[in-house]
């Protein structure tokens, strides 16, 4: 087995959340959706994929590194929004809370000496960027078009939302 047991249950842990955040993107979505807001659901839609697609490759981490995959008990998602910045806080908030979530797991894979790992979980450092990069351009977004979230729509339709210049999801672009 080419995992400690500690690192197993951490990464157990971050599939949970990782399939947790699928779902509240997906709430997220689904009031956008509701409002006919297209383009704001699409782009929940996507984030909601990318995060199932994170736990998938966490999951398959502990697979292939001898591990048992454990998933937890995922939390009901918030579903009752006040307005569009909410959503997008709510997002933010989630998404700095991953990147404390994944430094952590990397500091117990530097604890560990476990290269393996340090190299899996590079990828998601570097990912975490393009995360929290999108969150606060979106929140610019929606707090320069508050009055008119059509407007907010239409931008993202226009001018969608991208990573950093090299960030990890420049490649997928």
């Amino acid at each position: 087995m080419l995992i400690s047991k500690e690192l197993e249950e951490a990464i157990n842990a971050q599939v949970g959340r990782e399939f947790g955040a699928s779902l509240q993107y997906t709430s997220i979505a689904a009031y956008f959706d509701a409002d006919n807001l297209p383009n704001l659901a699409a782009f929940f839609y996507r984030q909601a994929d990318e995060e199932h697609m994170h736990a998938m490759k966490f999951l398959n981490y502990v697979v292939d590194a001898g591990g048992q995959v454990r998933i937890p008990a995922i939390p009901a998602t918030k579903y009752d929004f006040a307005n569009a910045g909410e959503c997008a806080q709510l997002a933010l908030d989630w998404e700095t809370e991953v990147t404390r979530q994944i430094n952590a797991l990397m500091d117990l894979a530097i604890q560990q000496k476990d290269h393996i790992a340090q190299d899996f979980l590079r990828w998601f450092v570097t990912e975490q960027l393009e995360e929290i990069s999108s969150m606060e351009q979106l929140i610019s977004i929606i707090q320069r078009g508050k009055d008119n979230l059509l407007f907010v729509d239409d931008y993202i339709a226009r001018n969608p939302i991208v990573p950093p210049e090299g960030g990890a999801g420049a490649e997928a672009a």
